[in-house]
């Protein structure tokens, strides 16, 4: 079982670390892992020139655009099961995990059936982004398993967080839980 988690805050601290903190209890149950820090990835914008669209339902897309999705992509196939990560800015998403996510056009009908769960963080509420979120789960037809969210204004204070600490490794568990039935 394979589980990729995918970060999409633009530097180091509370989003990671919720991330880091589900594939370790996954880990923990039994599942291979990995971490992908899309802060660390060239990921160009989509140009809706939609010339990567799936023409059959077996084939992956192509994209025009020649830059780290190259490799991603074939890791978002090999999985089983994601974590997504998120800060929260303006009570949505990161548009680093947006433009990752628009770049998936290739392959998004290739992922039905897999599991999700979502994690974000936000300084004094989460908005809509669980709900986006659990939208591109919906579109790709992935499994919504569940998610947490946690508040934190500081890089590093949600570490501190047993009761997340505890809530994000239930939900590790229960994504590798999802994954075997």
């Amino acid at each position: 079982m394979k589980i990729l988690g995918i970060c999409g805050s633009p530097r180091n601290g509370n989003t990671e670390w919720m991330v880091g903190r589900v594939l370790e209890a996954a880990r923990s149950a039994g599942a291979e892992t990995e971490l992908i820090l899309l802060k660390d990835e060239d990921i160009k914008l989509c140009t809706g020139c939609l010339e990567c669209e799936l023409h059959d339902d077996t084939t992956p897309g192509a994209c025009v655009i020649k830059d780290d999705m190259d490799a991603l992509l074939p890791k978002m196939l090999a999985a089983d099961a994601f974590v997504f990560g998120t800060p929260v800015y303006f009570y949505m998403l990161s548009a680093l995990l947006k433009n990752f996510m628009d770049r998936t056009i290739p392959v998004w009908p290739l992922l039905k059936g897999k599991s999700a769960v979502g994690v974000a963080v936000a300084e004094d509420t989460v908005g809509k982004a669980l709900e986006n979120l659990r939208t591109y789960a919906d579109v790709c037809k992935l499994e919504w398993v569940g998610d947490v969210s946690a508040f934190a204004s500081a890089p590093g204070e949600i570490a501190s967080n047993e009761g997340i600490a505890a809530a994000l490794a239930g939900l590790g568990r229960r994504l590798v839980d999802t994954v075997q039935q």
